[in-house]
């Protein structure tokens, strides 16, 4: 693989930029793998990558039914934080964050990570002890956070309105430093670039179709639209299709795909300096490095398969940003699109094993995957080497909703399920 760097910018430049070669193979799938991760988002090339570096098992396939990064690592809105109450939940999106600091020089590709801050908004007095409750959590489990008066809310972003006259006024914020954006293709396409450099096989365009059993139960192969692929280990990392997939294999799975909006204006110079985020109306903004103001909604209320969603929704999202940011109500609107989430029952992911040796899932993220990308590839991968849940995924197992042992984020998610 070569390096990206100044020099070998210079000499392309003077090359008429002819000598950059593909930045990931175009395989035919072997007949055999050790691994098989199945989904060719974020999350799943996070994990090839990582079985590659850490553990050293590069005879990977990861098969995409599209192209790569063109599911929900493609549609979101780039937030990064980890701000979440609960400690197994801080643990995780803690360890994330550690991972997202680094990425750029660890995958010598510039994921364009900006630690700008992110500001979750207080409209109401169930609010204010709500995110005073999170950010004691927070401190104790070493995850930055902080409370902000709304005049300190307004000194950190000051396209913010804190009129008292407005329907949701602000009465304070609590603000991780250490959050931000970055830039969602580019993660794909360096976690993609440096799982190809260490032999993985990224298969796009093969949609996996059945699973093969041996005698005792456990894996042998995986059917798919290129043939069989025979390995000992699967990993299902399909966010909103997971339900789909996993019942193609026979099992059923407690998640719910549905609907999440999104969209951008017409971009416009430097104005906002951070993310701000408000569970109250199920909004939240921040500014791309194009200049276009990024709006992110709630979730629909219905279960679909669709990457569009009710235009309520929208409506009801902008009307919200317009009153706590009235200088942008004159900004028009470029393009609105969804993605689709696959919501828990306790609004937390699923890291782990099935009922079926050898076969493993990662899914149920809502919509809070991307933050997550870098350490959930991560324990993933460890997961996937030794058979066992690395300690930071371990709590986040799919028998906890036989135990009764949930770890209920709802609240944290910042946006409506």
């Amino acid at each position: 693989m070569r390096r990206f760097s100044i020099s070998a910018l210079l000499k392309e430049a003077a090359n008429g930029h002819q000598g950059w070669e593909r930045q990931w193979r175009a395989p035919e799938p072997k007949k055999e793998y050790d691994v098989v991760i199945v989904g060719g988002g974020g999350h799943g090339l996070a994990t090839a990558y990582y079985l590659a570096t850490v553990h050293g098992i590069t005879n990977v396939a990861v098969i995409e039914k599209g192209w790569i990064g063109g599911g929900n690592t493609g549609r979101n809105t780039t937030i990064i934080r980890s701000n979440y109450l609960f400690d197994e939940s801080a643990a995780l999106y803690n360890h994330a964050v550690n991972l997202w600091e680094g990425l750029s020089q660890e995958l010598n590709y510039n994921v364009m990570f900006s630690q700008r801050g992110v500001l979750m908004l207080a409209h109401n007095h169930h609010d204010v002890i709500s995110f005073k409750r999170h950010v004691y959590a927070n401190r104790l489990n070493g995850v930055d956070n902080e409370w902000l008066t709304p005049e300190e809310c307004k000194e950190y972003c000051p396209p913010l309105s804190i009129s008292k006259d407005i329907r949701y006024p602000v009465l304070g914020g609590a603000l991780q430093r250490r959050g931000g954006t970055a830039r969602h293709d580019a993660v794909a396409w360096g976690y993609a670039r440096g799982a190809d450099a260490r032999g993985v096989d990224i298969i796009q365009n093969c949609e996996v179709t059945g699973l093969q059993r041996h005698h005792d139960g456990s894996v042998k192969a995986v059917e798919t639209t290129k043939g069989v692929i025979g390995t000992k280990r699967v990993g299902v990392v399909a966010a909103g299709h997971t339900g789909v997939v996993m019942s193609r294999f026979g099992l059923r799975m407690p998640v719910e795909s549905v609907p999440l909006q999104a969209l951008v204006s017409e971009p416009v110079k430097p104005v906002f300096p951070c993310v701000v985020m408000s569970n109250a109306v199920h909004a939240y903004i921040s500014q791309s490095d194009k200049g276009e103001l990024v709006i992110g909604a709630g979730t629909d209320q219905y279960v679909s398969y669709s990457q569009q969603g009710g235009i309520q929704i929208i409506n009801h999202t902008l009307d919200a940003i317009c009153e706590l940011f009235p200088q942008f109500t004159r900004m028009r609107m470029l393009r609105s699109w969804g993605g689709i989430v696959d919501v828990t029952p306790d609004r937390s992911p699923i890291l782990g094993k099935t009922p079926i040796p050898g076969l493993f899932v990662n899914c149920g993220w809502g919509t809070g995957g991307f933050k997550a990308t870098p350490g959930s590839g991560h324990v993933f991968a460890h997961t996937l080497a030794t058979g066992e849940p690395h300690k930071i995924n371990e709590p986040f197992s799919l028998d906890r909703f036989r135990t009764g042992y949930l770890i209920d984020e709802a609240a944290a998610a910042a946006v409506a399920h």
